[in-house]
């Protein structure tokens, strides 16, 4: 099984960084926090990709739908997932497209914000399947096929890498490092 798609590389900074995100998306006076963050792992194939660059808003639990993909913190990491229910009063569900089950629930103050937009125009999916409706479904039944078929996952990535910059081409990153927010 793959690893869930977190925002920031492994390593011992995770918690500095995922505490760093989540002071940048608390609202400040009437606009919300925004932020811009490189995806990391393989758990939102096909909808998100290692090394999309996605923009995340701030907002409150009661304004996300089923099937929103949201950002969340959990043990000093980032994950985000699509939405999948509220479990009022202790917290909430999430679900990776390609993961074959939901993540452990998550406490109300998980939260941090909701996906925007890719901002990276590179190849890949629609943005209509960064919202709920038939599209985020279909992406999850592909999602599945990449859950249950290695073969089938690492194809795709490696089609999906051509044309992509690598690392030591994106401006911001140095010997090919990783980054969280940009």
């Amino acid at each position: 099984m793959q690893e869930s798609t977190s925002i920031a590389p492994r390593s011992i900074e995770n918690a500095e960084r995922s505490a760093l995100v989540a002071e940048a998306l608390r609202p400040s006076g009437d606009s919300p926090g925004r932020i811009r963050l490189r995806v990391y792992g393989q758990s939102m194939l096909p909808t998100l990709w290692p090394g999309d660059v996605v923009e995340i808003e701030s907002c409150s639990l009661e304004d996300v739908q089923p099937g929103e993909i949201v950002l969340a913190q959990r043990e000093g990491r980032l994950f985000l997932h699509r939405f999948a229910a509220a479990r009022p009063p202790n917290g909430f569900l999430l679900r990776g497209d390609s993961m074959p089950g939901p993540d452990p629930r998550y406490p109300l103050e998980a939260l941090l914000g909701r996906l925007v937009s890719r901002v990276d125009q590179g190849p890949g999916v629609s943005a209509r399947l960064l919202r709920p409706g038939f599209h985020a479904k279909w992406s999850r039944a592909v999602g599945m096929v990449f859950c249950h078929c290695a073969v089938a996952r690492r194809l795709a990535l490696k089609l999906h890498s051509y044309g992509k910059p690598s690392a030591r081409e994106i401006p911001g990153t140095k010997d090919g490092g990783d980054v969280g927010a940009l």
